[in-house]
This record gives C-alpha cells, sequence and structure tokens, in this order.
C-alpha cells in the first residue's frame, strides 16, 4: 500500500488539449449538478426535461421537432430521448406524432402547459447558470472557459 501523505495530489494531463477538455467536463458537471438541484426543487424539471422543452419551445418548427433532430439539440442519445419524451408526455407537456410521409418518423410537440413550465423556468435556469459560473471563477483553467462563454460572439463569425 501507498504511503499516505495528507497532500491533495494533483492531476496533470500530459497535453494542453486534455486538460481543456476535462476542465470543460468538470465544468458541465458543476453546472449541471447545480442546475439540476434547484430546477427539480423549484419547478420539478431536470435539467434535460428543461433543456427539451426550451429546445421545442424555441425551435423555428413550430415547437415541434423530429426526435432525432431533438437529441442533437440537446444533447442525448437517441434511447433516452425516447424515454424523456415519454416522461415529459405522461405530464402533459408534449406529445408525439408520426411523421405523415414517413411512418417511421417520430415528432415531439411541446403542449400550451410545456410552453408553460419552460417559461417559468427560464429565469430560475438563467440566473443558476449565471450565480453558478461567477461562484466558480477560483479556479483558473475554469475561469479561462468562463470568461470564453462570457464574451460576445463575433458578428462576422459563423
Amino acid at each position: 500500500m501507498p504511503p499516505i501523505t495528507g497532500r491533495v495530489p494533483r492531476v496533470e494531463l500530459p497535453s494542453n488539449l486534455e486538460r481543456r477538455w476535462q476542465a470543460l467536463r468538470r465544468l458541465e458537471a458543476v453546472v449541471q449538478e447545480a442546475l439540476d438541484r434547484i430546477l427539480q426543487n423549484e419547478h420539478g424539471l431536470s435539467v434535460s426535461e428543461y433543456t427539451a422543452l426550451a429546445a421545442l419551445a424555441y425551435s423555428d418548427d413550430g415547437g415541434h421537432l423530429r426526435q432525432q433532430v431533438l437529441a442533437d439539440a440537446i444533447p442525448l442519445q437517441q434511447s433516452s430521448v425516447s424515454r424523456l419524451v415519454a416522461r415529459l408526455e405522461r405530464r402533459g407537456l408534449t406529445e408525439r406524432f408520426h411523421c405523415p410521409t414517413d411512418r417511421r418518423g417520430v415528432y415531439t410537440q411541446i403542449t400550451d402547459r410545456g410552453r408553460e413550465a419552460v417559461t417559468a423556468a427560464r429565469a430560475t435556469y438563467a440566473n443558476v447558470l449565471e450565480q453558478t459560473l461567477a461562484g466558480i471563477s477560483g479556479d483558473r483553467e475554469l475561469a479561462a472557459l468562463i470568461e470564453q462563454l462570457h464574451q460576445e460572439a463575433d458578428p462576422a463569425s459563423p
């Protein structure tokens, strides 16, 4: 058994790309946990449920998306989206229908109740996102990522 020193070890991945990717994953985990906890407590929605409803509500296709497009927008795997949509449908927040020209294609449509849920939860989502990002700015690697998130996009960039 190796000796226990009481010192907190540092993990130093070999390349900048690996370090940045790991920092991005850590940032996402911290934000996801904070959003999930508060959205669930205040609105009865998981982050996945909120992001699915938001993708539907803010799509340019009248609030309905083919499930594969929804899976890409969230992002989740197709099987997870099917279970997620089934939960939302049971709660009356979405409804599913088959594509009239391709019976294999399944669409998900947000309902009025789903739009109300997104509207009610959106301010909470944005506030928790802002507060969580502000609260972890002491970590240098994460602070650099957060700074990039807050930068305005260059209108000339794609």
